[in-house]
């Protein structure tokens, strides 16, 4: 009797076959030298013979018998198992090509991966907002310079900030020999991106000063364009940056001259980076009453620093300015702020050994794993006063200044970078019959985030513009008042809106933004740090108030001055008028709010802040709106922003959410079965 064989009973027959060659049990075998669990029913499905059934059979002409199919199964193995691999499912013995998932194929879809453009080139805001701004041959300068480096960022730079996060810093506590030596070993791109700063200028371009009052500008630009793809060395550039300032405007003579020279120069060889050691374990913010470090004068004028510094960055640094308590002839000390001084020190000596420093270990983070942060015992450390005693923490405002801008512009940054990813991303993944760029859901996401990106864009650069007048004598006292307060300001504001921004911007590549070997998960980890370092959000609304309260008020009616001359001109643009109208009007209430609830301040400290940065911001999208030479969407983003809860806080505050009884209730609420141990 002659039976037709599908493919999966050839695929059995081959099976028992080489199972009986290899001395293995082979399952039963019934009367046609068939298993029995391989016999198919009439649907073909994968089924044990029940007993006293018959056997099921698809009929194709010529079939071969049960023998002559083992015997060719064996002559030619590869050809049958190609085959039946690729038709297991198929209902018939008809042998077509092999499936894509046969096998050790995996298929012949692959998505495309988003891509990095230049990000000078592909960022229109940037190039609109530098040619409202720069005069027109500054503009020239700097615009080839940013389009050059934006190359560079894109064919040479991305990669080697990949390989920091992928290589972290590591450290050697002792040698083969039992020598403590505390090498902090980072991987050769870490050592190349210290190249490439100093190269490109990335600090010295606001000290050379070539473009005068526009060159912090030019500065800010180019980090701008450089932070996402660093792998954080821009955070030791931000502390650099911070020193030098620090430098020029302390004018210390215990600071070496070749200190500055050092930090700013474009030699890689000789370029310097500084960290600023201020956490101790007692507490971050609060210096006055978390700093222990001690400093006990020498002979020769130099101090020793005893201490242990908690949370230090960029350890690898050469120098590093730090605060201390100065012990008197008594070995005591004055506590508080007023007992502190600051300190000049370089991290190792002329020998190339560390200056008295034993590095306990470095920080284990949840983001920022490309930069050595440790813990740092200093016993003993050679350093130099370079404030009056008890002026230290006035003395380092300049470079905490600094390095807050700095941070508000790797909020801009990180924004910016994950909404470019995403928007190539989009026109690349197609779901749903259509490129997500296509529905209009994904695409009013997008939008929100991009809305962000611009305003955080237009508040950091809006400082640097400030900075770059005072830095050339060009600043009024309107001017640094204004400084004053934008500062924490856009540090604050932005580094809150760089987190919703990042985890809104990975969730938009679905379960690929999950995906730590894309590289889109660390723009998120990054970020959590930004509204950490440089004092957390509430530390930061605290010196927003800080600055009302010090400056008796003056510092909030240069914001309201500032916003209402500046929207004058606006005002030309009958389209704009309506928003220009919504943010003087909360510029004036939020002034007034502040003015008439001085004991509730504290409390409603931090809905303030962000009241006043998205108030001040949408004045800065508005007069970007006005620009003859402005977009459509520029005029969309303006209209867009102003249509947010400017003032929120007076919502708030009508909705009784500063009133004593609430405070005590949102306590109770906290603290409800919560028993101190």
């Amino acid at each position: 009797m002659m039976f037709a064989i599908t493919a999966k009973k050839i695929a059995c027959n081959r099976f028992h076959i080489l199972l009986t060659s290899r001395s293995l049990a082979a399952p039963p075998i019934n009367e046609h030298n068939i298993p029995e669990e391989c016999v198919a029913d009439e649907d073909h499905h994968h089924s044990p013979k029940t007993p006293g059934q018959p056997i099921r059979q698809t009929t194709v002409a010529s079939s071969p018998t049960p023998a002559a199919v083992a015997e060719e199964s064996i002559s030619n193995l590869d050809d049958v198992d190609d085959n039946v691999s690729a038709n297991y499912l198929a209902p018939n013995a008809t042998i077509s090509p092999p499936l894509p998932f046969a096998k050790s194929k995996i298929g012949g879809f692959f998505q495309q991966a988003p891509v990095l453009h230049n990000p000078f080139q592909n960022d229109l805001l940037l190039q609109r907002y530098l040619q409202r701004l720069l005069p027109a041959q500054v503009y020239g300068d700097v615009s080839a310079d940013l389009l050059r480096f934006g190359e560079r960022v894109v064919n040479e730079i991305e990669a080697l900030g990949r390989r920091c996060e992928i290589q972290k810093p590591l450290l050697q506590q002792y040698d083969a020999w039992g020598r403590r030596v505390d090498d902090i070993i980072t991987c050769s791109a870490w050592k190349k991106q210290h190249s490439i700063s100093a190269e490109e200028g990335l600090v010295s371009l606001a000290y050379e000063q070539k473009h005068g009052e526009w060159s912090r500008l030019h500065q800010l630009a180019k980090l701008y364009l450089y932070s996402a793809s660093s792998g954080l060395y821009t955070c030791p550039l931000s502390m650099t940056d911070g020193a030098a300032k620090l430098i020029q405007t302390v004018k210390s003579k215990n600071i070496p001259s070749y200190a500055f020279e050092r930090l700013t120069t474009r030699d890689p060889s000789q370029f310097w980076t500084s960290g600023q050691w201020m956490t101790e374990r007692q507490g971050g913010s609060d210096v006055g009453g978390g700093t222990e470090t001690l400093a006990k004068l020498q002979a020769d004028g130099s101090y020793r620093l005893y201490g242990y510094k908690w949370f230090s960055s960029a350890t690898d640094a050469n120098m590093a300015f730090t605060l201390a308590r100065i012990l008197d002839e008594t070995d005591q000390v004055i506590k508080g702020s007023r007992g502190l001084s600051l300190f000049y020190l370089e991290v190792r000596g002329a020998s190339g050994k560390l200056n008295k420093i034993q590095v306990q270990r470095l920080k284990d983070k949840l983001g920022t794993r490309q930069l050595p942060t440790a813990e740092l015992l200093l016993d003993g450390t050679v350093a130099y006063k370079v404030s009056e005693e008890g002026h230290g923490v006035q003395a380092i405002v300049p470079m905490l200044s600094t390095t807050r801008l700095h941070n508000a512009l790797s909020s801009a940054a990180s924004m910016r970078r994950m909404i470019s990813l995403s928007r190539d991303y989009s026109t690349k993944r197609k779901v749903f019959g259509k490129l997500i760029c296509e529905h209009p859901l994904h695409i009013q996401t997008l939008a929100r985030l991009e809305l962000e990106s611009r305003g955080a864009f237009l508040l950091f650069m809006e400082v640097g513009r400030l900075l770059g007048l005072e830095e050339t004598g060009g600043a009024s006292e309107h001017h640094l008042l204004l400084m004053r307060i934008l500062t924490p300001l856009a540090k604050l504001y932005t580094a809150k809106q760089a987190l919703k921004v990042t985890s809104e911007g990975v969730e938009s590549f679905g379960g690929q933004g999950y995906m730590e070997d894309t590289g889109i998960p660390v723009l998120l980890r990054d970020s959590q740090v930004l509204s950490i370092w440089e004092g957390t959000t509430n530390v930061l609304a605290l010196d927003v108030l800080r600055c009302i309260v010090k400056s008796n008020g003056r510092v909030l009616n240069a914001l309201l001055d500032d916003v209402q001359t500046r929207l004058q001109p606006v005002r030309v643009k009958e389209r704009l008028q309506a928003s220009c109208d919504l943010v003087e009007t909360a510029m004036q209430r939020l002034v007034n709010f502040t003015e008439e609830n001085g004991p509730v301040l504290e409390i409603a400290s931090r809905d303030l802040a962000f009241s006043l940065a998205r108030t001040y911001t949408g004045m800065l999208l508005l007069e970007c709106a006005a620009w003859p030479n402005a977009a459509d969407t520029d005029i969309t983003a303006a209209e867009r922003w102003c249509r947010k809860d400017l003032d929120s806080v007076l919502r708030s505050s009508k909705q009784g959410a500063y009133a004593q009884g609430n405070v005590a209730a949102e306590y109770d609420l906290v603290m409800e079965g919560y028993t101190k141990k």
